[in-house]
Parts: C-alpha cells; sequence; structure tokens
C-alpha cells in the first residue's frame, strides 16, 4: 500500500501582478521610476515549499499532512481557502498562530528577466520542531521539509531544531527529504554557518533535492562567486553555463560524501542530475535500483513559459510521489522533468499540472528535449 507524505516548512500566499507585453531586456524597461506599468489581473495562489510541494504530490495521487504556520488574517484566510480549492482538507494540519502574521510573497514574473520576489516571511519564522507531531500521522512513509534557510527558529544554534526534526523523523523509520532555498546573507538566517547545519542535518536524509546553484552556495560559496562571475561574463543564467564533469558532478559527490544517500540536484532548464550511494540501507525502496546512480535527466520543452514560480517545488513532488510508488528511478526521474515543464506553463505552481499517465503519454509521443548536458 502506497503511504502518505508529510510536507512541512515554509508556507505563504503568492501574489503575481499578471505582466504582458514583450521580453524587456533590463529590470529598468520594466519599472521605471514615476511611470506606471499596466497589469491584467492579480494571481493568487497558495506557495512556498508546504504548498507547491505538498499539494503537487496530492494531485499526483499521495495523500499528504500539510503542516506549516499562518496567522489568523486576511492573507490567512486566502491562504486556507487556495489550499482548501485543490483538495478538501488540505488546510486541517497547519499550525494556526494568532500572534502573527501569515507570510505573503509578491511575484514579479516579468517576461524576459528571472523572478523578483518581494517577501514577507512572517509565521514561518517561529516554525519549530515541535510543530510537526509524528505521531499524528502513523500512516506517513515520508518527511520532506522545504527552505530552512529562510526560517529563523529553524535554523538558528546551528540549525538545531533541524536536526532535531530530520531525527525525529529517522526514528520513525521515515523515508527523508531536503530541499533549500537561497540565502539572504541580511536576514538572521544568513549569519549562520550553512555548510556546519548541512553537515549536521544530512546523516539524516535520505534524498537531499535542492537546486544546483542553492546549494552550492551554502557549502562552498567561492565556488559559487565564481560560477556567478562565468555567467555573468557569459551573459546567461547561470545554469547555462555550469557542466556536468567540471561543475554539477563534484558537487553531488561532495553531499553524497557528507552523508546524504541520495542526491538529486535541478539544474534549471537544462534538467536534473541525480547520484546516489553505493549501497543504500535495506528500508529504501528497492536499494539494488536505487544504488551507485549517475543520471542525467534533461529537461523538456515547455509549450509556453509564463513563470518559473514553484518549479522546482513540482519537479520534487512528482519525484517523491513517482518514489512512493515505487517506480524506477528512471521513471522518477522523467517524471520530475515533465512536472517542471508543465508548472512554467501557469502563472501559479499548480494549474498546469496534469496526472501522471497524462505526462507519460506525452513523454512516450516524443515530447523534445531541451539540450543535452
Amino acid at each position: 500500500m502506497k503511504r502518505s507524505a508529510i510536507v512541512a516548512g515554509i508556507l505563504a500566499l503568492d501574489l503575481t501582478p499578471v505582466l504582458t507585453g514583450p521580453p524587456r531586456g533590463s529590470l529598468l524597461e520594466a519599472f521605471t521610476p514615476g511611470r506606471t506599468t499596466l497589469t491584467e489581473g492579480m494571481n493568487i495562489s497558495c506557495g512556498g515549499a508546504v504548498a507547491n510541494t505538498g499539494i503537487a504530490m496530492h494531485l499526483f495521487g499521495t495523500e499528504v499532512h500539510l503542516v506549516g504556520r499562518a496567522g489568523i488574517d486576511a492573507f490567512g484566510s486566502v491562504l486556507m481557502r487556495e489550499m482548501e480549492r485543490w483538495g478538501e482538507g488540505l488546510s486541517r494540519d497547519l499550525v494556526v498562530d494568532p500572534g502573527t502574521r501569515t507570510s505573503h510573497s509578491v511575484i514579479l514574473a516579468v517576461p524576459g528577466i528571472d523572478r523578483i520576489f518581494l517577501h514577507d516571511s512572517a509565521a514561518n519564522q517561529s516554525f519549530g520542531a515541535d510543530d510537526v507531531d509524528f505521531d499524528a500521522f502513523p500512516d506517513a512513509g515520508l518527511f520532506h521539509f522545504g527552505y530552512p534557510s529562510h526560517m529563523t527558529r529553524i535554523s538558528a544554534n546551528g540549525g538545531e531544531e533541524l536536526v532535531t526534526l530530520f531525527r525525529r523523523a529517522k526514528e520513525r523509520g521515515l523515508l527523508t527529504s531536503l530541499d533549500l532555498a537561497p540565502v539572504d546573507p541580511d536576514s538572521p538566517a544568513g549569519k549562520e554557518d550553512w555548510r556546519a547545519i548541512l553537515s549536521r542535518v544530512i546523516p539524516y536524509v535520505d534524498f537531499l533535492v535542492p537546486s544546483i546553484e542553492e546549494v552550492c552556495q551554502m557549502i562552498d560559496p567561492a565556488r559559487h562567486a565564481s560560477w556567478r562571475r562565468r555567467a555573468e561574463e557569459a551573459g546567461s543564467e547561470l545554469t547555462d553555463v555550469l557542466g556536468l564533469e567540471k561543475d554539477i558532478r563534484p558537487v553531488a559527490e561532495e553531499l553524497l560524501q557528507m552523508g546524504a544517500r541520495a542526491v538529486l540536484l535541478k539544474c534549471g532548464a537544462p534538467g536534473l542530475f541525480l547520484k546516489t550511494a553505493e549501497a543504500l540501507p535495506a528500508y529504501f525502496p528497492d536499494p539494488e535500483a536505487w544504488s551507485a546512480l549517475d543520471r542525467f535527466e534533461a529537461g523538456f520543452v515547455p509549450d509556453r513559459l509564463r513563470s518559473g514560480t514553484g518549479a522546482g517545488d513540482v519537479t520534487i513532488g512528482a519525484f517523491l510521489s513517482a518514489v512512493l510508488e515505487g517506480r524506477t528511478p528512471e521513471n522518477c526521474l522523467q517524471l520530475a522533468a515533465a512536472a517542471g515543464a508543465m508548472c512554467v506553463t501557469e502563472y501559479d505552481a499548480l494549474s498546469g499540472l496534469v496526472p501522471f499517465p497524462e505526462l507519460e503519454e506525452r513523454i512516450r509521443s516524443g515530447w523534445k528535449k531541451s539540450r543535452k548536458m
């Protein structure tokens, strides 16, 4: 029987003005001081790792328990209404705190320019290990956590609360998964030693699923800075200048050495890279099939590009749902890449998604892939 998943971490209400028109070459072309920029509505959706990854898993057929913090305010009411729109009961496990604001993000998705986020973490800052009651979810088989670098309490004191969460999950025999987010150096979490934090928590992580840029920034800032310089010199996105042999695989190998059992690196439009340990524990789904993997899965070309908001979260949601179904690693990667390509066709993370059978049919029909890495 397929077991349920606990998805915890960052939760927010996403507000995305619908900006139209031709691609812009620079931010100043899109937003000139003193000028009114016209929009065509506002896309309002639930967001953050809890909503994006968790509800994506629900849409792909996994029973989920979504654990995040919200306040009793207007944004909180809208957030819970948006969550319930995707399935009855999806907001039932939230921790509602009357003493705080509900987190929200204003997302500027300008054609031709990477997204700009105006984010208020609010209730997420007080999220702690005790907010996840593992005993309340006896049917769970997997625990996923997203974006600890945006959460002050969970990352404080060398990530003590984060380590506690993952240790408790492993004590209950759960598969575990951890996603990351960029570190704001000016935030309280940005003052923490993230390599040290990850060194403490990764031994409790089965699937480490960050973007290549995020995790490199955390464990090797100098290498990340050199990548940024290469991208700036080339006038390209960072993931477009990275090579598999020179850049991506060495990071995955280092993360395995730190204790992760499987590393899935999101590499933007080019695709995904999966590398796993030589030997996996017996509780792993089909340890023999998942051991010693080294595979790059090129991304699928989307029909259109409206916004990349939540694409990484949705990609992970598809991957984890496929893992819980007992699918092969190759099929898990294909479905993850396909889900990411569907996500970007809409302004929010979830509206473009379709069930696994439809994704598989499109893959079989010869869905065009991006360039090979």
